[in-house]
């Protein structure tokens, strides 16, 4: 990394012995030997106390001692969380524990990824923000862009053998802009020649970009997951820190956050994450202007300022009056991004949102990011988010989905799916970095329905009293001609066309206990639209008769039954034939 915040810890100076002891007092893990597993594909460098018996001088396992954030946790719970006895909130902690929202979204969609590609893995998403906040602050606070991209590069120092390993430049400077050496690139901190085959894309526009906060976490997850192991287990854990970067300070540090982050963090806009102080630089080193920032003093807090000592001659000695303090450097002004500048969500027409149980929604969700003139923002990040009690998705199964605006300002949401659940539910959308006013959009899913029955037999239904039909009545269902499966239906006899209550003689079926039943409720067609009804039975009452089918959606057949006599027995008998005469 190039940017540094704060002073300095120095190689042999009591600050650095005093962060490595308090890193040191605060892991309760200690790092395992080295594993000698892949070792010569390092990511990152910044081994201020390298295991020992591994070479430093950029080789083999030399991670090639890029320089790393060295503050620790801070004590205080990240998240609140309420008193066992009072019920009182615990303090919120300090800036730290708060991760940028779109930073945030890329380790938890890396660790979504790692789950289905390596599920042996055991990935958890809060490795992957402990090891981004010691390489390089989460991409320096998030400052990324909608697509996730850090606003200018974060590099690490030249690996030019001075106070580092030597790594002459192996990407012709594609990454890091330099042809001479190489330096570690972006928020998880590759060097360009371990992510020539490490690097993803994560955040899938076709590109591998170390730059980008998405697929340098997916290329994290891939590397620490490349051997293998169960991270799960506290020794594989080890090993992949290590191979990560081969230090048993970064072990012990990486371990603390890990843990720290375990026990809860919270989102905070993109830009606005707390920025460590201290770094495991040896010496101070020439710093881009892009990266160097002031160090932080307490609010109404005067710095004390000291008189320097005279200046050196070139004899050794002094000579003239104390110069005046330097005035502090004026950090550069970072250009507003186009999240910055969003003042408000509006809806983008969107029509009525309904659906049937168990189909898609045939409208989208359009969202419009605004400036506070009404201005669209383009290349903003949108956050749509399902609640409600009903199982509604998003297409591809998930409630939650992130969409960038276009040129016109405009994200549109994936297409809902609805599931079996009725009733209302809500999808809200939101600016993700920046707490600007939302939309919530309330959608309905209804149950089932077919608006047409039919018969598949036109077979008259006829039966003698006390008889038994000969054939089941049968009927197809569709909805707006398609087929309408999984409808609820019922069938009951009733009076006459114009009389819709229960007949109470004639034609019947029979329940469980084979008593007379005139009303069916609780049928379903099946994955055809079909429905086959039970046998109907008649008793001693002589006449035509009508069963009624009906469905949700106003789907609605009337079927005749006829019960009759058997008149055979009245037939005239044949005429004997006429014998012959003798």
């Amino acid at each position: 990394m190039a940017a540094h915040f704060g002073r300095r810890l120095r190689k042999g100076a009591a600050t650095t012995a005093v962060a490595a002891a308090a890193v040191a007092a605060l892991s309760a893990s200690q790092a395992p030997g080295v594993t000698g597993e892949d070792h010569d594909r390092q990511v990152t460098a910044g081994a201020s106390t390298p295991v020992p018996g591994t070479p430093s001088d950029g080789t083999g396992n030399a991670t090639g001692n890029s320089p790393y954030y060295t503050d620790l946790p801070p004590l205080n719970s990240p998240n609140p969380s309420p008193s066992p006895t009072a019920g009182t909130p615990v303090a919120r902690g300090d800036s730290e524990a708060g991760v940028p929202a779109t930073v945030l979204d890329a380790y938890k969609k890396a660790e979504a990824e790692l789950r289905s590609a390596k599920p042996g893995c055991n990935l958890p998403w809060q490795l992957l923000a402990a090891i981004g906040q010691v390489e390089s602050g989460q991409a320096r606070g998030g400052r990324v862009d909608a697509d996730g991209t850090t606003l200018g590069r974060i590099l690490g120092p030249a690996l030019d053998g001075n106070g580092f390993a030597l790594i002459k430049d192996t990407d012709h400077g594609a990454y890091d802009g330099n042809t001479a050496y190489d330096q570690a690139v972006g928020p998880m901190q590759f060097i360009p020649s371990t992510w020539a085959w490490a690097g993803r894309d994560g955040n899938g526009d076709g590109r591998k970009d170390p730059n980008n906060v998405y697929d340098a976490a997916l290329a994290a997850g891939h590397y620490l997951c490349r051997n293998d192991g169960d991270l799960s287990r506290e020794d594989d854990l080890h090993s992949a820190i290590l191979s990560y970067n081969n230090s048993q300070d970064y072990l012990n540090l990486v371990l603390n956050w890990l843990d720290y982050y375990r026990k809860g963090t919270h989102s905070v806009p993109d830009g606005t994450g707390g920025l460590p102080s201290h770094r495991s630089d040896d010496t101070p080193r020439t710093q881009s202007p892009e990266h160097s920032h002031p160090p932080k003093s307490k609010p109404g807090h005067k710095p004390e300022h000291k008189p320097d000592p005279k200046p050196s001659t070139p004899g050794g000695g002094h000579d003239g009056p104390s110069p005046k303090p330097p005035k502090p450097p004026v950090p550069p002004t970072t250009p507003p991004t186009p999240t910055d500048t969003v003042d408000h969500l509006e809806d983008a027409g969107t029509a009525k949102l309904t659906a049937m149980a168990g189909h898609a929604f045939t409208e989208r969700i359009g969202t419009r990011a605004e400036t506070k003139a009404d201005k669209s923002v383009a290349k903003v990040r949108i956050r749509f988010t399902i609640s409600g009690d009903t199982d509604t998705t998003f297409t591809g199964g998930e409630t939650v989905a992130t969409v960038a605006t276009d040129a016109k300002g405009v994200a549109l949401a994936p297409a809902l799916e609805a599931g079996e659940k009725t009733g209302d539910f809500k999808v809200t959308a939101t600016v993700v970095g920046r707490r600007a006013k939302g939309v919530d959009y309330t959608a309905s899913v209804t149950e089932r329905a077919a608006d047409t029955l039919a018969r598949t037999s036109d077979t008259p239904l006829t039966c003698t009293p006390n008889g038994e039909f000969a054939d089941q009545v049968q009927v197809r269902a569709t909805y707006k001609g398609a087929v309408a499966d999984k409808v609820a239906a019922t069938a009951t006899l009733i009076k006459s066309d114009k009389d819709a209550t229960e007949n109470d003689k004639g034609p019947y079926f029979k329940d469980a206990d084979g008593k007379p039943v005139r009303t069916l409720t609780g049928l379903q067609t099946d994955a055809k639209g079909l429905l086959t009804l039970p046998k109907l039975y008649a008793d001693d009452t002589t006449g035509t008769f009508l069963l009624r089918i009906t469905t949700p959606g106003g789907g609605t057949l009337t079927v005749e039954l006829k019960v009759a006599a058997d008149d055979t027995s009245a037939s005239p008998s044949p005429s004997p034939s006429p014998s012959a005469s003798s």
